[in-house]
């Protein structure tokens, strides 16, 4: 199933990769170096990543909207602090999603090209995982990915270290640690850089206070362990995708902030400074503005799930409380008028008359008759 599944992103994944690195053979690199398969995975993760660009802009969006809600979701939060009754949450709850709704606000737009991005890496992984295979016959060629190329793919080495070879998969000290040790720092240093640029400089005060803050704080110190942990496991050649793929983000994400920084944030007021010393307007996106750019929108699904969940959550409050939903309301008042019917309608019932009752010779009783004649006796 999981191989059904995920063969076309494979061929996609081959594809792409063998198409890199004919160019890099063009160019006059070594058809068989571990640098030519290496700089055609990075190819591979330029591809994937433009592709990824509109998402990436909403996601931008979507991430702004939640840095500038955060003031008025620790409000709310305020507001209902140390009330664990159900009717408090579930007020909470509803002022929650009605903040998300007039606001345009999705919280998991910001997670969707991390989604995204997922099954292309399992499906690398899966790819470079079976080199082997396909190099012996024992596996079928994947798309252009021959069996000659799987061969060549395979046995190519980067700095002594075959790019299937995994840490835990080498015996010894060997090369193919020391490399796979050279790309898990690097990866955990593009991450961990990534992550606190976006905390320090493209986030207001307000939004660096509160439980979810400290959260992401010990995110960017768990990711390290985190790549430390996993990266072991990977093939050499998932470690150069990862890296490549974090050193993207990590210039993606100074470009953006450095531009379209969000509002209150270190990074606005220090582009502030720079329109207006080359005689530039400053425009700063408020809460109002987004307000208004939401108004007269039709609801996204995300707002549509919200309603759903609201009401659903409303008639089990209702339900817990003894009271009757609007809808049960509704159903028993049509059952009531369908009854109210039914009585005031005559009923015809299949009732069988009785007999009446013969007067006729037959019935009366006879005289003169020996058993009569005993009966007196």
């Amino acid at each position: 199933m999981l191989d059904t599944l995920l063969y076309p992103l494979e061929w996609f994944v081959a594809a792409i990769m063998v198409g890199w690195h004919k160019l890099f053979s063009l160019v006059g690199l070594p058809e068989a170096s571990g640098w030519t398969w290496a700089l055609s995975i990075a190819g591979l993760v330029i591809v994937l990543r433009i592709l990824l660009i509109p998402l990436f802009v909403k996601q931008i969006h979507a991430s702004r909207r939640m840095q500038l809600v955060q003031p008025e979701m620790q409000k709310i939060q305020k507001k209902y602090k140390g009330k664990k009754d159900p009717e408090s949450r579930q007020k909470q709850q509803e002022e929650m999603m009605e903040l998300y709704r007039t606001t345009g606000t999705n919280p998991m737009g910001s997670c969707m090209p991390i989604l995204l991005q997922a099954p292309f890496f399992f499906a690398l992984f899966r790819v470079l995982n079976n080199l082997d295979d396909i190099a012996r016959g024992d596996r079928g060629p994947i798309g252009f990915l021959t069996k000659e190329l799987a061969s060549q793919a395979e046995s190519s080495t980067l700095l002594g270290a075959k790019l299937s070879s995994t840490f835990m998969g080498t015996s010894g000290w060997g090369a193919a640690k020391w490399v796979a040790v050279l790309l898990i720092i690097l990866m955990s240093a593009t991450s961990f850089i990534t992550q606190h640029q976006l905390m320090r400089r493209n986030m207001p005060k307000a939004a660096l206070e509160g439980p979810m803050a400290k959260q992401q704080q010990i995110i960017i110190y768990l990711m390290p362990l985190f790549f430390a942990i996993s990266g072991v496991n990977f093939p050499i050649g998932v470690l150069i995708y990862w890296f490549v793929t974090n050193l993207w983000t990590m210039f993606q994400q100074w470009y953006v902030i450095r531009r379209m920084p969000t509002p209150g944030s270190d990074a606005e007021k220090k582009l502030e400074e720079r329109n207006r010393s080359k005689g530039r307007e400053h425009k700063t996106v408020t809460m109002d503005d987004l307000r208004k750019e939401n108004e007269g929108k039709p609801k996204t699904r995300f707002q549509q799930a919200m309603d759903r969940a609201q009401e659903q959550a409303k008639a089990q409050q209702a339900v817990k409380s003894g009271a009757t939903p609007a809808s049960a309301k509704k159903d028993k008042s049509v059952k009531t008028a369908d009854t109210s019917t039914q009585v005031s309608s005559p009923v015809k019932e299949n009732v069988r008359p009785a007999k009446a009752q013969q007067t006729g010779p037959r019935n009366q009783p006879k005289k003169n008759t020996p058993r009569a004649k005993r009966k007196k006796n």
